[in-house]
C-alpha cells in the first residue's frame, strides 16, 4: 500500500510522494498490465491503481492511461516520471553505501552485461581483478545479444553493458575498452593458413560458417559489400564457439573480431589457424555503454575503470595467436 504524507518522502515540485510511491511508479514501464506490475509489487491491482492515481493528483498531470481491455499504458509525462523515479530511487539506495564514508570500501551490487561471443573473454580478468581489488563488490553478470541486454540497460536492470560499438542506438554514455577488427579463422591445414594475412577476396569463395547475430551477421556482409564481394555462406550457426569448433574440424572458416588473449585451439584441443584480414575491416571497438541520463555508481565507475586497464594491457601487450612471424 502507498505510504501517507507521514512516512519516507520525496518532494516533486512544492508536493510531496512516498518512496514506496516511487518505487511503484518506477516499475510500471516493465509491465504491459496493471495486474503484472501489482504482482511484481506484491500487492493488490487496487492499492495499485490508487496510488497511481494519488500520484496523478500530486503532480497534477496525467502519468498512464488504464483501460479494461487494453492494457497499461505510460503517458509522455509517465515515462519521465518513472525515469526520475528510478533515479531518485538509486540515489537513495546509494546513501547506504557510500563508499566516502571513513573507514569504507566499495560494497554492494554491481550489475554487468556482456555480448555473449565477448563473455568468454572479456569477463574472467574482469571478474578475477574485481574480486582481488574490490572483494566486498557484488558483481553479476548477464551474457546475451544486443537485443536481449539493451532493454535492460534502459530499464535499469544492467549498470552497464560491455558490447562492440556497432550500431547502437543514440543516448548512450560510452567507455572505449580496446579497438577490434575482422579476422579469419581457418582449419589448420587450409592452404590460406599458411599466409601470414587474407583477404576478402581470398576468402569470398570459400565456404563460410556464418555466426549470425546483431550485430556481427551485418558487420561482416557490409565487409564483403564494401569491395563487391557476396560471401558463400555455406553455413549459419547461433554461437560464434560453435563456428570455431567446426572450422577445427575443417568445416568451412569463419570471421571473428579480434580480441585479446585469443586462443587457436577448440574445446576439442583441436587446432586451428587465426589470420588477419588486410585491408583492414571492420574496424570498431569494444565499449562499456550506459544511459547518458544516468550517473554511473561509484562502483560501476571502478569496474569499468578495472576493465579498461586489464582488457587495454591484453590487447596491447599480446601477439596475435596463431599468425606466423
Amino acid at each position: 500500500m502507498p505510504e501517507n504524507s507521514q512516512g519516507r518522502n520525496r518532494t516533486v515540485g512544492h508536493r510531496r510522494v512516498s518512496i514506496r510511491q516511487l518505487e511503484m511508479m518506477s516499475v510500471l514501464p516493465e509491465h504491459a498490465t496493471l495486474s503484472s506490475a501489482s504482482a511484481a509489487l506484491r500487492i493488490s491491482e487496487s492499492a495499485l491503481s490508487q496510488a497511481i492515481t494519488q500520484v496523478e493528483h500530486l503532480v497534477g498531470d496525467q502519468l498512464c492511461v488504464r483501460r479494461k481491455g487494453q492494457g497499461l499504458r505510460l503517458t509522455p509525462a509517465g515515462r519521465h516520471f518513472a525515469r526520475q523515479a528510478k533515479e531518485i530511487l538509486r540515489a537513495t539506495d546509494e546513501l547506504t553505501l557510500d563508499p566516502s564514508r571513513a573507514g569504507q570500501s566499495l560494497r554492494g551490487p554491481v550489475h554487468l552485461g556482456c555480448f555473449a561471443s565477448l563473455a568468454p573473454h572479456l569477463l574472467p580478468p574482469i571478474l578475477s581483478e574485481a574480486r582481488a581489488q574490490h572483494p566486498e563488490l557484488d558483481l553479476q553478470v548477464t551474457a546475451g545479444t544486443h537485443d536481449e541486454l539493451l532493454p535492460r540497460l534502459n530499464s535499469g536492470h544492467l549498470d552497464a553493458v560491455l558490447a562492440y560499438d556497432l550500431q547502437l542506438p543514440h543516448g548512450l554514455a560510452r567507455r572505449h575498452l580496446y579497438s577490434t577488427q575482422l579476422e579469419a579463422v581457418l582449419p589448420i591445414d587450409h592452404p590460406l593458413a599458411t599466409r601470414r594475412s587474407v583477404s576478402l577476396t581470398d576468402l569470398a569463395d570459400e565456404e563460410l560458417t556464418l555466426y549470425e547475430t546483431n550485430p556481427s551477421t551485418a558487420t561482416v556482409l557490409s565487409a564483403f559489400e564494401a569491395q563487391g564481394l557476396r560471401p558463400h555462406v555455406a553455413l549459419a550457426v547461433p554461437q560464434m564457439i560453435l563456428a570455431r569448433e567446426l572450422v577445427a574440424r575443417g568445416v568451412g572458416y569463419t570471421v571473428q573480431m579480434s580480441r585479446p588473449r585469443e586462443h587457436d585451439y577448440s574445446l576439442e584441443g583441436r587446432p586451428f589457424a587465426i589470420r588477419p584480414i588486410l585491408p583492414r575491416v571492420g574496424q570498431t571497438s569494444v565499449v562499456a555503454i550506459w544511459p547518458e541520463t544516468v550517473r554511473l555508481t561509484p562502483r560501476a565507475e571502478a569496474v569499468l575503470a578495472l576493465a579498461a586497464e586489464a582488457l587495454g594491457a591484453e590487447a596491447s601487450g599480446s601477439p596475435r595467436s596463431g599468425v606466423t612471424p
